[in-house]
């Protein structure tokens, strides 16, 4: 049951990018062009998206399990530190040079956008370097003595 609720949760917000337009990167350049021609109407569509987060997490934080019997896990971190503001930064360039961001991505791909597999292909890249960093970093981190 939890598989076929997934798959449309995906589906609906697969849908809701292409009506909105956010899998379209020409729309989303356009309203990232604050010096130009600038296109406001993607900041309503994250707008609702924030407003419906903000409901979706006060009524998840008074859960254990979820609607379906399953465990909820909430984010454990508080802090801001320099991965968060860094990987950021990162995300908030390639989406300004793409016009994707990951999910739209892959919508646009599933629509046939060829710079969608562009964007997609580096992506999952720079995912792959982030794991084999990551992991060659955590065995020096554990050993290294916190005070």
């Amino acid at each position: 049951m939890a598989i076929f609720f997934s798959l449309l949760a995906g589906a609906v917000f697969g849908i809701g990018l292409i009506v909105s337009g956010m899998a379209d990167p020409a729309k989303v350049l356009g309203f990232l062009d604050l010096a130009g021609a600038w296109d406001p109407s993607l900041a309503f569509v994250m707008g609702g998206a924030v407003l419906v987060g903000t409901l979706a997490f006060a009524f998840a934080r008074k859960r254990t399990v979820s609607l379906l019997g399953l465990q909820m896990r909430m984010p454990a971190a508080t802090q801001l530190d320099k991965r968060l503001v860094g990987g950021s930064l990162m995300f908030g360039i390639g989406w300004g040079i793409a016009g994707f961001c990951p999910g739209p991505a892959l919508v646009a791909l599933g629509m046939g956008e060829q710079k969608a597999l562009v964007f997609v292909v580096a992506m999952l890249a720079g995912m792959a370097v982030f794991e084999l960093l990551d992991r060659r970093n955590a065995p020096q981190a554990a050993a290294t003595p916190t005070t």
